[in-house]
């Protein structure tokens, strides 16, 4: 395995490929990485000739500065990582090489964003669509990977892939769950003993979301009340949003047609978890994720 740490370099790396017309799966992190960021680079390996993975801790996607002072970091656990998982090429950059100077373009987020994490997170996915479209540039890949956890995120990448007619199919992988069904994250060592003890009710407050669309008949109001008092009733932390949305769209205008996301987001003392489910209109689970 390669570091490349300047875009010139990953650049030069990536013609070589396109000119031997060798696939390339990306798979973009910000670092401290788990298993569920593993997932995504197994799919990538088996699906691409070329792995390709990235680690930047992106400041504008982060609306609090000590929320990226404090995003771990350790890049030689992650680098050894990669390296175990056959990875070829690591794109590491600065905060210097990616923003040499203050942007002089913005992207702006006309839909998909003013719900679930968006909500309360302005600027975010801006920030994400800004450092995504530098490094769909930069690499090129013909696949992208990212996990179904953070399916907002998704969603936002499904609509800048097509709208900016970028020729790269995106892979939405299945969320990676702890034995006990907790979505893993690198936030998860964030939790006290007892929070981790129960947290496993994230999950199992979808599930019963999941069982009221099954029995038919459902309305929107009825999912989140559903999966709203599972919550409180089991959880200490702070319940930041409950919602139920078409997807990816994430519109609150549902009728039986629709794929939909229902999507959580707790806050603990120094911890936000989020976890969510992608259903099809029959209830049944449209990205099967297994612990």
């Amino acid at each position: 395995m390669k570091t490349i740490k300047t875009i010139d370099s990953m650049r030069q790396t990536k013609k070589g490929f396109h000119e031997s017309n060798k696939s390339i799966g990306f798979v973009p992190t910000m670092g401290s990485l788990h298993e569920g960021h593993l997932s995504l680079i197994r799919r990538a390996r088996e699906e691409n000739e070329i792995v390709i993975v990235s680690i930047f801790v992106n400041p504008l996607q982060f609306n609090q500065s000590h929320d990226l002072e404090q995003y771990p970091r350790n890049f030689k656990r992650d680098e050894q990582l990669l390296m175990n998982e056959d990875v070829d090429y690591v794109f590491y950059p600065t905060k210097e090489e990616m923003y040499p100077n203050s942007l002089s373009v913005d992207l702006n987020l006309s839909k998909r964003k003013d719900v679930l994490c968006g909500a309360t997170r302005p600027g975010h996915f801006e920030g994400v669509l800004t450092v995504l479209t530098k490094l769909f540039n930069i690499i090129a890949p013909n696949r992208v990977y990212f996990g179904l956890k953070d399916a907002q995120q998704v969603a936002v990448v499904d609509g800048l892939i097509k709208d900016l007619n970028f020729d790269i199919e995106l892979i939405p992988v299945p969320t990676v769950r702890e034995s006990d069904g907790l979505a893993m994250s690198s936030r998860n060592v964030n939790l006290l003993k007892e929070e981790k003890e129960e947290s496993h009710y994230l999950y199992q407050a979808l599930l019963k979301g999941k069982g009221v669309v099954e029995e038919g008949d459902w309305s929107r109001e009825q999912v989140i009340s559903t999966v709203q008092s599972e919550l409180e009733h089991h959880l200490s932390g702070e319940v930041d949003y409950v919602d139920c949305l078409t997807y990816p769209e994430l519109s609150s205008e549902i009728s039986k047609i629709h794929d939909i996301i229902i999507a959580v987001a707790i806050n603990y003392k120094q911890a936000r978890l989020i976890d969510n489910i992608i259903l099809k209109p029959s209830g049944e689970v449209k990205y099967r994720s297994e612990p």
